[in-house]
């Protein structure tokens, strides 16, 4: 029952929970095939012949964080450039959905469609990705610009982008995913093309196909539609790994109802050993939500003085983990702006509890919990495609499902006692707090309390 009612509190925030969890793979029986072509790009495939439909989608490795502050949200420009123009409705007209996407490090072109239109498919994909329709910038200006006006109420959006700007202060990394206005307002059509020309290469590069389809006659495709796109590098300080800055952003508004506030620190990679002992460090902090049903009796320590106490509307802990860094940290919202420092008090002490005393039972828990959320959360052949990029674009290969649960079921007392201690001991904190704040821990004892008395 608790891990029903852990896995819909984080589910009732999935748009947020993407950028925090990678999903992982589903079939323990289906192997991921991958073939790297001459110029660097990698065809991906998990193949399922009793299935009527077929994922096929591009990922490449160039979200925000490659953008400099001028064109910041270049990406997400290209994004809705993709719907301007006549390929979605090339794609529905063949029985398909076309979708896109962007993060801080990935842009995304995918399409489902049925297992015998996959070339028709690849074809219009390739031409969304290589011939973006540039003419209707104006039109995909306007656009962003609303989006942003209507994210400016998001209290836990606003909260989310600050976190990362003080986190990683002069990084890419930092910078949101749909830009500044001043930024929108100025990118050019140039500023595109020269978005595309310096990142849109071969070797960074993901083409995915999950469910009926045939690895190499995807692999033909891919040579065909996108053998002519060079092999590309980053710049050397895109290629280095962003800094964390131990740092506050306070955005005080009495006027809100609501205090929005997260906590983070430095988490491992996505490529880390210690990615899943963190992602079980997350489980055990789990999630709350006053409006949950039996709220009352979900098991993680801290949602039980939450709920006792009533000191948030709700609360999730988060892993949002990078290919090369990450933050774990806390976020939660509240009315009750007089218990805001008993709030961050109980959760520094949960942290503090993690590398110390937490026990093997809350250990176990946390990672049945977790392999429930991961593997249940891929329930189609887009989810699976996701997964596979990734994966592929963060380490290079696709774990099956079979080796994450193993990765998993590994995780010992002990090793979270130690990635606690590596990674929340006496370590930088970022805070941002936004609304009715007033009442939010002074900073300095936010991070002095990181190097809580255990003895």
């Amino acid at each position: 029952m608790a891990s029903r009612l852990l896995s819909t509190a984080v589910k009732s925030r999935v748009g947020m929970a993407k950028q925090f969890v990678r999903p992982l793979a589903t079939s323990a029986n289906v192997a991921t095939r991958t073939t790297t072509l001459s110029n660097g790009l990698t065809v991906a495939t998990e193949e399922n012949p009793s299935s009527q439909t077929a994922t096929v989608g591009v990922w490449i490795d160039a979200g925000s964080r490659v953008e400099s502050a001028e064109t910041n949200g270049a990406a997400y420009f290209l994004e809705h450039l993709a719907f301007k123009g006549s390929k979605p409705s090339q794609i529905e007209s063949l029985g398909g959905n076309f979708d896109a996407y962007t993060t801080r490090e990935h842009s995304a072109f995918l399409a489902q469609t049925f297992n015998n239109n996959v070339a028709q498919t690849v074809d219009i994909l390739s031409e969304a990705v290589q011939n973006p329709n540039l003419s209707a910038i104006d039109e995909a200006r306007e656009a962003i610009l609303k989006e942003q006006q209507k994210a400016a109420n998001n209290g836990e959006q606003i909260v989310f982008d600050h976190l990362h700007a003080t986190a990683f202060q002069g990084e890419g990394l930092g910078r949101p995913i749909a830009g500044t206005p001043e930024s929108v307002q100025a990118i050019s059509r140039d500023d595109l093309s020269n978005f595309i020309k310096n990142n849109y290469a071969g070797d960074r590069m993901v083409l995915v196909g999950a469910g009926n389809v045939n690895h190499e006659e995807l692999c033909k495709l891919a040579e065909q539609k996108f053998g002519s796109l060079s092999s590309g590098s980053l710049s050397a300080k895109l290629a280095q790994k962003p800094k964390f800055t131990g740092s506050e952003i306070r955005l005080r508004d009495d006027t809100l109802p609501e205090a929005h506030i997260a906590l983070a620190v430095e988490a491992p990679s996505l490529a880390s050993p210690d990615y899943y002992t963190s992602l079980v460090m997350q489980s055990i902090i789990g999630a709350w939500d006053a409006s949950l049903g039996g709220s009352s009796l979900l098991g993680s320590r801290l949602s039980t003085v939450v709920d006792k106490h009533h000191l948030a509307n709700n609360y999730f802990s988060f892993n949002t983990s990078y290919k090369d860094t990450g933050l774990f940290g806390i976020y939660f919202a509240t009315s009750n702006v007089t218990q805001i420092d008993d709030f961050v008090h109980f959760t520094q002490k949960e942290w503090a509890r993690l590398s110390q005393t937490v026990t093997e039972g809350e250990v176990e828990r946390a990672k049945q919990i977790l392999k429930g959320s991961l593997l249940l959360g891929l329930d189609g052949s887009n989810a699976v495609a996701q997964d596979i990029a990734t994966q592929v674009l963060a380490t290079g290969k696709r774990l099956s499902a079979q080796e994450i649960e193993q990765a998993i079921s590994k995780v010992t007392v002990a090793d979270v006692h130690r990635v606690a201690n590596n990674t929340l001991w006496d370590k930088e904190v970022a805070v941002v707090g936004h609304g009715p704040v007033e009442g939010l821990t002074d900073f300095l004892r936010v991070r002095g309390f990181m190097s809580y008395n255990r003895f």
